[in-house]
C-alpha cells in the first residue's frame, strides 16, 4: 500500500506514519518548508512539497490528511488557509486518479458549543462556532463532501474528540502549566464528560475507514467510549506531576459572562495571545461532551483498544521522561 500523510511532522500525523511503517506500507509525507522532518527523513519517508503533488498523487493509494492548524485563537483568516485552503490544493490533486481513500481528519468542535449526551452524526454542524479553529473545520468538512459529490474523490470525514498521547508536545503541556500555576477551574463542577480520544485508537480507527467497505462518504465520531469526566482527566495529570487538584468551581453561566468580557477586551487591544478566559477553554472545561460512536462501531468495526487509565500511565511516563521540561 501506498499512503500520502499530511501532518507526518506533527502529533497524530507522526503515530500515522510509524503504523504505515509497521505495516510495511510505502509512505509519503506532504512537507511544509518549516516542518521538522528529520525523523521523517531519517524512517525513510518520501518527502514531497506542494508543487510535487499532482505528479506524485500517480503513485499514491490512500491519503490520510492529519494536517491542521490548532488552537484556541487568532485570526480566522489563518485558521482558514491552513485548514480549508491546503485541503482544497490536496483534494485538487486527488481529482481523476486512482486513489481508494482519502481520510480527512476532522473534529467534534464542528458540532454547536452546547451541552451534548450522546449526539450523533445526524446532529446538523454550525457555521457560527465562537472559535476560529471549529469554524475553519466545519468549511473544510464542506469543502471535503462537495469534492466527493463533485469530483468523486473517495472522502472519509472522521471527527476525533480531545486527542491525547505520547508525542503531545502542545496542549498537555499547557494543562500542566496551568495546573502549575493554579489556573484551572471546573465551571459547572468538574463532573461533566470530556470527549477524550488516545493518539492510537484514533490511528485504529483510521485504518479500519480505509478498508472498511461502505465508509466512502461518511462521517464518523470518534472517542475513546469511556465516560471520563473534566475533574478525573485532570486530576489523574495532578497527581501524576504532584500538583494541587484544581478547586474553583464557578457557575456556567458566570464563567460564560467572564469569557465573553475576556474575549470582547482581547479582540479590542488587538491581543495575539489568547485570554486566560476563552471559549475553547470554557467548552473545553465546562460543557458535557458526550458523543455517540455507536455508527463508527456499526460500519467500521471501532472498538477502542486502549482504556482511559492505561492510555494516560503511558502518556504521563512518556511525558516524564522527555528532557528540559519547564518548571514555572
Amino acid at each position: 500500500m501506498r499512503v500520502l500523510v499530511t501532518g507526518a511532522a506533527g502529533f497524530v500525523g507522526g503515530h500515522v506514519v510509524d503504523a504505515c511503517l509497521r505495516r510495511n506500507w510505502q509512505v509519503t509525507a506532504l512537507t511544509r518548508p518549516e516542518s521538522d522532518a528529520k525523523k521523517l527523513k531519517a524512517l525513510g519517508v518520501g518527502l514531497i512539497s506542494s508543487p510535487q503533488l499532482r505528479s506524485a498523487m500517480e503513485e499514491i493509494d490512500v491519503v490520510v490528511h492529519c494536517a491542521a492548524k490548532v488552537g484556541d485563537w487568532g485570526p480566522y483568516e489563518e485558521y482558514r488557509q491552513a485548514n480549508v485552503d491546503y485541503l482544497r490544493t490536496l483534494l485538487d490533486a486527488c481529482k481523476g486518479q486512482a486513489v481508494s481513500r482519502v481520510i480527512v481528519i476532522s473534529s467534534l468542535g464542528v458540532y454547536p458549543m452546547r451541552h451534548h449526551y450522546q449526539s450523533d452524526e445526524t446532529m446538523p454542524i454550525v457555521a457560527n462556532n465562537r472559535d476560529a479553529y471549529s469554524r475553519s473545520k466545519v468549511e473544510a468538512e464542506k469543502v471535503a463532501l462537495q469534492y466527493y459529490r463533485d469530483f468523486e474523490v473517495p472522502i472519509v470525514l472522521l471527527r476525533p474528540g480531545f486527542v491525547y498521547g505520547p508525542g503531545d508536545n502542545t496542549v498537555l503541556p499547557r494543562i500542566i502549566q496551568t495546573l502549575r500555576k493554579q489556573g484551572a477551574r471546573y465551571p459547572g463542577g468538574g463532573n461533566a464528560a470530556l470527549n477524550t480520544i488516545f493518539v492510537r485508537n484514533l490511528v485504529d480507527a483510521i485504518f479500519l475507514a480505509i478498508q472498511a467497505e461502505g465508509a466512502v462518504g461518511q462521517t464518523y465520531n470518534l472517542t475513546d467510549g469511556e465516560t471520563v469526566s473534566k475533574r478525573r482527566f485532570m486530576e489523574k495529570i495532578a497527581d501524576a506531576m504532584q500538583l494541587p487538584h484544581p478547586w474553583r468551581r464557578p457557575p456556567i453561566w458566570f464563567a460564560w459572562s467572564a469569557t465573553w468580557i475576556s474575549e470582547t477586551l482581547a479582540k479590542l487591544r488587538g491581543s495575539k495571545e489568547a485570554p486566560a478566559f476563552n471559549f475553547t477553554r470554557l467548552k473545553f472545561m465546562g460543557y458535557n461532551l458526550d458523543f455517540s460512536i455507536e455508527k463508527a462501531k456499526r460500519e467500521l468495526g471501532y472498538r477502542p483498544r486502549t482504556a482511559f487509565e492505561e492510555a494516560m500511565n503511558e502518556t504521563l511516563s512518556w511525558w516524564k521522561s522527555q528532557p528540559a521540561q519547564p518548571t514555572s
